[in-house]
């Protein structure tokens, strides 16, 4: 079906709030990595779906908060560009009828750009009808918002209707991707991130925080078809380095493992994967290393 009606979405929010999470819900398969962890998401993250003849960019970006690195700010600025030049907004908000700074920041954009926006209430499955309610007059009488809609994107609850309202605020014109595109994250990336997710699922604390992930080597081997990665994972301290590697490399196996898993569920072939930990201090307040990681300001 030929694609008449195209446009560019933005979901933003506060961490944790179930951007991640929604994005891959939207287009049915994980392209996002999740965590329980706020500021996972780092870069902005396309995603494309098609439907009929509509095809919907989302822009999943990190949680805007208060910035306390070098790699903060450049996430706060992420979000604030991410807004600047799209069809429509989705302020993604918990179940809970007061508005906090983030939200207040979020919404004083959204004005002041004028353009359609969505105001999607998380994790409704959570909480009562009354509180719903509560949440929506509260929000309600802070925003004339277009549409306010609860879902559940850990449940998929909610989604379609998204969409549908979302198809009004489409401008006419061309695919703005190819049919079999759903997301403009290079495959090369989108493994450095799973394996980045497995530290957040795994480790404790601040730890997590302070890795990134860099692919050294990325080589398809033809005669057999298995992908051959080499990851090297940063940390801040060499006390947290131990940690990563755990008792006789046991921590770095299962996150390695774990990580394997995920990249061959989305290459759709086998991966030889190695890791090595290696430490570069403050490397979050480091410009440079921000850049090296993948972390450019010209997304």
């Amino acid at each position: 079906m030929e694609i008449k009606k195209s446009g560019m979405i933005a979901l933003v929010g506060r961490p944790n709030v179930g951007k991640s999470t929604l994005t891959n819900a939207l287009v049915g398969e994980k392209i996002a990595i999740v965590s329980n962890k706020p500021q996972t998401t780092r870069n902005r993250i396309c995603a494309v779906v098609n439907r009929g003849e509509s095809q919907f960019v989302f822009l999943d970006t990190p949680g805007l908060h208060r910035a306390r690195t070098k790699l903060g700010d450049y996430m706060v600025k992420v979000v604030k560009d991410s807004v600047a030049d799209v069809d429509a907004v989705c302020l993604i908000v918990e179940p809970i009828p007061h508005i906090g700074g983030p939200e207040e920041e979020l919404i004083a954009r959204i004005k002041a750009l004028g353009v359609p926006s969505l105001l999607l209430i998380n994790k409704m499955d959570t909480v009562e009808k009354e509180a719903l309610l509560a949440v929506m007059q509260t929000y309600g009488a802070a925003h004339d918002f277009n549409a306010i809609l609860p879902l559940s994107a850990k449940k998929g609850e909610g989604v379609e209707e998204i969409l549908k309202v979302l198809e009004e605020f489409l401008p006419e014109g061309p695919q703005l991707f190819p049919d079999d595109m759903v997301t403009d994250q290079p495959e090369r990336q989108v493994c450095a991130e799973i394996l980045r997710e497995k530290l957040l699922l795994c480790l404790d604390k601040e730890i997590p925080h302070g890795t990134a992930v860099e692919l050294v080597r990325f080589v398809e081997r033809e005669r057999d078809e298995v992908i051959e990665i080499d990851a090297t994972i940063y940390c801040e301290k060499e006390s947290h380095k131990g940690i990563i590697i755990g008792k006789g490399g046991s921590m770095l196996k299962k996150i390695s493992t774990l990580a394997r898993q995920d990249m061959e569920r989305f290459m759709g072939t086998k991966i030889y994967l190695q890791t090595w930990v290696k430490v570069k201090e403050n490397w979050r307040d480091n410009l440079n290393l921000i850049h090296n990681f993948g972390y450019k300001c010209d997304n």
